[in-house]
């Protein structure tokens, strides 16, 4: 079989660290094909979920329908439930063994003790993703990004906004990003991953995803395929943005005017805009 050069780039996944998005893709039992086409669209990082992707009675079969699919050749995050239900431990036996495990996402994170136990359970070096979805994650949120374990955050919006009655107003939750981003980057972790754009809400994607960026974060969860390719594009530095930040550094570089204490912000920022580009591969 001939492949694509395009579908040889969409294949070509950025590190974890640096995935924009990260689509969960339900753990629905017998699901490989879904899994299958998860996995070839443009999603940077595909979480197959058995928690809130999946309806009670449907968790078991999920499970199983995951761990054997990665079993079989296959690579993917899984979206596992919280430390202290039913199904955090029989996740975490199902998954400890299986090959293609890249790494967990822990669903309604709110103690550093989660995270170690979940990073307990898991072979060493497993990254783990904590998903903070309440006003207790939220409180600990420094302590969690600092857990042995935990390699990046990310922010259940949904979840925080019934926990806690806000609003989805991006200036009402500007204190929760704003928290999560000091916290990740206090602890030396990637900037964290921001919430999704509901199903029926895509007209409001590009808005939301740029309250992310501006924010501080460099990713987002998904919920639909489609969402992907927007939210890549706009959580990367655009051809403008690259242009500028060239340009910025050859006029720092021979300045012309005076030179002061703004010169190693701006020289840091616009250096930080030419790495992650030539990291994600655009140049």
């Amino acid at each position: 079989m001939t492949v694509s050069p395009q579908l040889t780039e969409r294949l070509r996944k950025p590190h974890w660290s640096l995935a924009r998005t990260w689509l969960l893709q339900p753990g629905i039992p017998d699901g490989e094909a879904a899994y299958d086409a998860a996995v070839a669209g443009a999603a940077d990082a595909v979480v197959l979920d058995i928690e809130d992707g999946l309806p009670d009675a449907q968790k078991a079969a999920g499970r199983q329908s995951v761990a054997g699919w990665l079993d079989g050749g296959n690579s993917a995050w899984v979206r596992i439930n919280g430390v202290g239900t039913p199904g955090w431990s029989a996740d975490l036996a199902a998954l400890s063994d299986v090959s293609g495990l890249t790494g967990v996402m822990l669903a309604k994170a709110e103690s550093p003790d989660d995270v170690a136990s979940t990073a307990a359970r898991l072979p060493a070096g497993t990254p783990v993703v904590a998903l903070v979805e309440s006003a207790l994650g939220m409180e600990a949120v420094s302590e969690i990004a600092r857990t042995p374990g935990c390699s990046r955050i990310a922010f259940g919006v949904g979840d925080f906004r019934r926990d806690t009655g806000m609003s989805s107003d991006p200036t009402v939750l500007a204190y929760a990003r704003s928290r999560l981003v000091i916290a990740s980057r206090a602890a030396g972790l990637p900037a964290p991953i921001d919430g999704p754009t509901l199903r029926d809400q895509t007209r409001h994607l590009a808005r939301e995803t740029a309250v992310a960026k501006a924010a501080g974060m460099t990713g987002r969860l998904c919920l639909v395929l489609d969402h992907a390719e927007t939210i890549n594009s706009l959580l990367s530095p655009s051809p403008l943005e690259i242009d500028e930040a060239r340009a910025t550094l050859a006029r720092l570089d021979a300045p012309t005017g005076p030179y002061d204490g703004s010169v190693g912000p701006t020289r840091a920022r616009a250096e930080a805009v030419l790495d992650l580009a030539e990291k994600l591969g655009l140049g």
